[in-house]
């Protein structure tokens, strides 16, 4: 194999020749192990102990080998499948094969399963634990069942939030690269939430100050979802703010929003709570991602709310900022198109 076929080849490729020193290595090869490596033994470069063993085997067995090559780049994992096939003249071809989207795929789906898992885990085992105490020593106190029937209904809520925020999750991902195009009053879906949200805002003694530009052209949009967006930041806005304090909704429309560069709403949820540092605040929108993990099951979160408004915001084409301070509260604003620009199939 000559070096201008190996330098053509569309992936990072090495050849090894019969004495073990790399007699060719494309652009791609050398940008992962360096620009000298030409004429230097393959053990000198690759170093790693599964990708050695592999070549020996190919060396020796004369059999296509693989193994794993495990690198950075940027801060970021990379993972590369080696496959180390030995030649008819005594040379070793190695090429490399960028597995990382794959291997983040599947480890992505690993902690899914795993925070599903526990999330069921808890109210499943309290309401276990009850209904054995209900069977036996509490059969007979009344005072005991009631308590233990409150509990368990409370328990049997946030699986069923759960369950229904899983499912809204998995619709608004299958839909998320469909641009929705039929009208939404964008105006009346914020007024709608804030009118159902007003007892838990009273209840909590919370005032909503709302500010909504009656002039709001409609924008293309999925109501249902648009709804969702609404309900789980105001809420949330809700459930974590001080006592005695203020939420503040604003829905206005501003011309060529430098974000979106075209017109857009904007729609903004500010709180008087706690607020969130900084270092979190990238992470906000993942599944099951939790500041205070204690506090927000009290609450009755579910950890997805975010994970869906992000999924939704994406569908619209829009984007979702979120600024916060500790002790000064937080703000999320949500930022949507007022024209299609896209097609709905994108």
């Amino acid at each position: 194999m000559s070096k201008d076929l190996v330098e053509a080849i569309p992936i990072p490729s090495l050849l090894v020749d019969r004495t073990g020193r790399i007699s060719a290595a494309n652009k791609g090869a050398r940008a992962i192990f360096g620009e000298s490596i030409e004429g230097r033994h393959y053990i000198t470069v690759l170093r790693q102990p599964t990708l050695l063993d592999a070549v020996e085997r190919a060396i020796n067995s004369k059999t296509k080998t693989f193994a794993q090559y495990l690198t950075t780049e940027a801060r970021r994992d990379i993972t590369l499948q080696a496959t180390c096939t030995s030649l008819s003249d005594g040379q070793v071809f190695i090429g490399f094969e960028d597995r990382t989207i794959m291997e983040e795929a599947f480890q992505m789906r690993r902690d899914f399963v795993a925070n599903v898992s526990h999330e069921l885990r808890t109210p499943l085992t309290a309401l276990m634990g009850f209904i054995e105490t209900l069977n036996g020593a509490a059969r007979d106190d009344a005072a005991a069942r009631e308590r233990f029937l409150s509990i368990m209904e409370r328990e049997a809520g946030r699986m069923n939030r759960l369950v229904g925020d899983l499912l809204s999750l998995s619709r608004v991902e299958a839909e998320e690269r469909m641009r929705p195009v039929d009208p939404v009053d964008f105006a009346s879906v914020v007024k709608a939430v804030l009118h159902t949200l007003g007892p838990l805002a009273e209840s909590e003694t919370i005032t909503l100050a709302t500010t909504i530009d009656e002039t709001c052209p409609k924008i293309p949009g999925d109501a249902d979802q648009l709804n969702q967006v609404v309900s789980n930041l105001v809420e949330n806005a809700i459930k974590y703010s001080r006592d005695g304090s203020t939420v503040r909704v604003s829905l206005t429309s501003e011309k060529r929003h430098p974000v979106l560069r075209q017109d857009a709403l904007v729609l903004t949820v500010s709180d008087e709570g706690e607020g969130i540092d900084p270092v979190h605040i990238p992470r906000l929108t993942e599944r099951f991602y939790r500041i205070d993990t204690h506090r927000s099951r009290e609450m009755g979160g579910t950890g997805l709310g975010l994970a869906i408004v992000k999924h939704i915001v994406n569908r619209h084409r829009g984007r979702l900022r979120i600024e916060s301070e500790i002790g000064k509260g937080s703000k999320f604003s949500v930022i949507l198109p007022i024209n299609v620009t896209s097609p709905r199939a994108l």
